[in-house]
């Protein structure tokens, strides 16, 4: 979406270091690989994220990955309304977030996750025991682009990116 992005900043939750800490790995990893400089900004609280917002604001990356954290995913539309204000491209981890106006997201089809909980609910109440199940992990993902919002941010979005999109918010 922002094909000449050098410079990302990554909103992390440093209080969710289970999400947090393999974020972090991850996008350093990739970002080593497809030579992106990263910088990292934290916010556990409503307050540190207005601070982290202006702090990106003053260092304006190129982009702006907000991770997964539960705290964040109940700020959503805060989130969203400050990367409008300070016009910040940003991808998210979940649909919530184009919903509301995020530019774009990629993560993990809820329905699908909690269809596949049922499934081991199920599995469990019919007398399974825990230790016999395996482990299972999302395996459905879905990338949603909100294209007012890339609009707004002045993006065109190539037709390669709309074609591999699950959905397109109009």
């Amino acid at each position: 979406m922002v094909p000449r992005a050098a410079r990302l900043a990554v909103l992390v939750n440093p209080a969710d270091a289970a999400n947090t800490e393999p974020t972090l790995r991850d996008t350093e990893a990739a970002a080593r690989v497809i030579g992106l400089q990263i910088q990292i900004f934290k916010a556990s609280t409503v307050l540190e994220i207005e601070d982290a917002f202006a702090s990106i604001a003053r260092e304006r990356p190129d982009a702006l990955f907000v991770a997964n954290a539960p705290f964040f995913n109940v700020r959503r539309v805060q989130l969203v309304q400050l990367m409008a204000r300070h016009a910040i491209p940003a991808a998210y981890s979940g649909r919530e977030y184009a919903e509301v106006g995020g530019l774009m997201s990629y993560g993990s089809n809820i329905a699908d996750a909690f269809r596949q909980v049922g499934i081991y609910c199920g599995r469990l109440l019919k007398g399974a025991k825990p230790a016999d199940l395996p482990v299972v992990q999302s395996s459905k993902f879905e990338f949603v682009i909100n294209l007012p919002t890339a609009r707004m941010l002045g993006l065109p979005v190539p037709d390669k990116l709309l074609a591999a999109a699950d959905e397109v918010i109009e």
